[in-house]
């Protein structure tokens, strides 16, 4: 396949971005309007008009009259479609949603919210991302959520590319489409180091002593719910009583703070290989209901427990080393 060499591509290439930048500017939720919604024919449709033209051919060579009939029947319903392709995507409202992160080599996963404020269903609507798409419907007057997924090659910020919308209702003749810009990223964490060693020892004299994790000796007093706390602590009867959720303080004997430190890693280790263990040791400290502290060369993380922590020090581990972008 011949392919035209870069320096003849780079500028045409460089002003079609540049208009879909002007017609179809980055923002939340988008509306699809006229001007924002493109049709052309699609390849189906284009070997349904050579198809066409042969049989016209045919029919006039042979004065055939079911022959011209059945041709302006097929051109008819073509043409009508042209209506109703166009239309399956007009007015349709198109925003961003959540955002999954993920470790290196996972997928990550992002949310797209349509919504339909249309007396008439919008059917096989494409949304794609790259490669990764998906085909969806969405119901008069209601709304749909679609889940998209992009390979995570490597740790920091993931922006979501330029999001494709199409459709090729009701025939596949013609194809309609347009382009969506969000502001979607998640962070992408390391790779756990497999079989990654034991957790390393509480250092003794460095800090304050902690409670590691918090016993449940004698109980302190209640203090706000916060995620990440065991259900099992939580006060049911003050809830009842409408005084908030709250949680149980115990306090059982202090020890010293478990730090994972980037320095007392063996120096044999390269940045990547101390990322991908601290990532470890952070999962498994948290699993095993922990409270632990991070030190890398940028960053103290001072000690503590729960999701918030864990997903603290999981992105300082996801961005060390990362400008943050502007």
């Amino acid at each position: 396949m011949l392919k035209l060499p870069k320096a003849l591509t780079q500028p045409f290439s460089s002003r079609w971005q540049a208009w879909l930048h002007r017609r179809h500017p980055s923002g939340r939720a988008q509306l699809l309007t006229q001007n924002r919604v493109y049709i052309f024919l699609s390849r189906s449709g284009l070997m349904f008009v050579v198809m066409t033209l042969t049989m016209l051919g045919g029919a006039i060579n042979y004065d055939l009259a079911l022959a011209y009939l059945l041709v302006f029947l097929l051109l008819a319903m073509a043409l009508v479609s042209i209506f109703h392709t166009f239309r399956n995507l007009l007015g349709l409202q198109i925003a961003p949603g959540r955002v999954e992160p993920c470790f290196v080599g996972e997928s990550a996963r992002f949310e797209v919210v349509l919504e339909n404020a249309g007396a008439l269903p919008r059917h096989n609507i494409v949304l794609r991302y790259d490669e990764a798409e998906t085909a969806i419907d969405v119901l008069a007057a209601d709304n749909a959520r679609v889940w998209l997924s992009l390979p995570a090659p490597q740790r920091g910020w993931l922006r979501a590319p330029r999001l494709g919308i199409e459709t090729h209702w009701p025939l596949g003749v013609f194809r309609s489409w347009s382009y969506a810009n969000f502001e979607q990223r998640t962070l992408i964490y390391p790779k756990p180091e497999v079989n990654a060693p034991p957790l390393p020892q509480a250092a003794e004299g460095v800090g304050e002593g902690v409670i590691t994790p918090r016993g449940q000796d004698d109980f302190a007093g209640l203090r706000p719910f916060q995620r990440g706390d065991s259900p099992r602590h939580v006060a049911w009867k003050a809830a009842a009583r409408d005084d908030g959720l709250m949680v149980k303080e115990f306090h059982g004997e202090a020890s010293h703070a478990l730090w994972l430190d980037w320095d007392a890693l063996p120096p044999g280790l390269d940045s990547e290989a101390r990322l991908a263990r601290l990532t470890a040791w952070v999962l498994m400290a948290h699993a095993a209901g922990l409270s632990f502290g991070l030190s890398l060369p940028t960053r103290r993380l001072p000690p503590e427990h729960g999701d918030l922590q864990r997903d603290a020090c999981l992105a300082a581990l996801a961005l060390y080393g990362i400008k943050e972008p502007e």
